[in-house]
């Protein structure tokens, strides 16, 4: 696995950062949880809300939800209104061009069609063939994980030789689960145990190095990313196992230019 560091978005910049390892053609961000571009915007009051969430399901402000939509596109430039979907922890992967929305994974061959998932702690996965002319983001956390959705997004690829990236999550240290959690895993695959450390008598679960050990599997070893800790970093990022209920969410965006 080849694991290298990159920057996420600075919102002060006009431009968005270009992942070392991805084709120069694919753009893909990870959102943080404030906008510093237009500082006092008004947001529902909740530390957990605040400032830039971006899911409508949370029991956040409907409308300044959709106003943080809006800023996204209108900030990011972006070429059009990212699919967004609701997700279920499943091993559903659907195309951009679908009328369907329910899942956990998207891609596209289309030009500036801009495929999203939200979370907050769960991993997001960028992809894209070396090419340049497919790319798509998954949602996966350990549920989904251990569901499937790795492998059904990797299948929806028609070239195998894949770059990717990760999208900030929970670090290991604090992502503690249960001994079901860990029955599930090594159930799937007993390789998948080297992704646990014992803590008394649960377990720290590396999320990180769960993805790695399925995509290497699969034949996929560029992969960048994996530095973040959505928990320990409460200035830039939602993180639903230290908020709670009321936690928003990132978005993770990828497209080709």
């Amino acid at each position: 696995m080849t694991l290298s560091k990159s920057k996420h978005i600075n919102w002060g910049r006009p431009c968005l950062p270009q992942i070392a390892n991805f084709p120069k053609n694919v753009q893909l961000i990870s959102t943080t949880r404030y906008f510093p571009i237009g500082a006092g915007l008004a947001c529902s009051g909740e530390l957990g809300y605040a400032d830039f969430n971006l899911a409508m399901h949370v029991g956040d402000d409907l409308s300044i939800v959709m106003r943080n939509r809006n800023l996204l596109i209108t900030k990011l430039n972006l070429p059009n209104a990212p699919k967004y979907l609701e997700q279920t922890h499943s091993n559903i992967c659907l195309d951009s061009s679908s009328s369907e929305c329910v899942g956990d994974a998207v891609v596209t061959k289309d030009r500036n069609s801009v495929c999203a998932i939200m979370t907050a702690d769960c991993l997001p996965i960028f992809a894209a063939n070396v090419a340049g002319t497919q790319v798509g983001v998954a949602h996966a956390g350990w549920k989904g994980i251990v569901n499937g959705i790795i492998e059904s997004f990797i299948a929806k690829f028609d070239q195998q030789e894949l770059v990717i990236h990760f999208g900030p999550a929970i670090s290991a240290k604090n992502f503690e689960v249960g001994q079901d959690v860990f029955d599930q895993f090594i159930n799937k695959d007993s390789a998948l145990e080297q992704a646990f450390t014992p803590s008394g008598n649960k377990y720290q679960l590396d999320i990180y190095q769960a993805a790695s050990i399925i995509l290497n599997n699969l034949g996929v070893e560029n992969i960048s990313g994996g530095d973040q800790c959505t928990f320990d970093e409460q200035d830039k990022y939602f993180s639903y196992r230290r908020d709670g209920a009321k936690s928003g969410r990132m978005a993770h965006l990828i497209w080709i230019k």
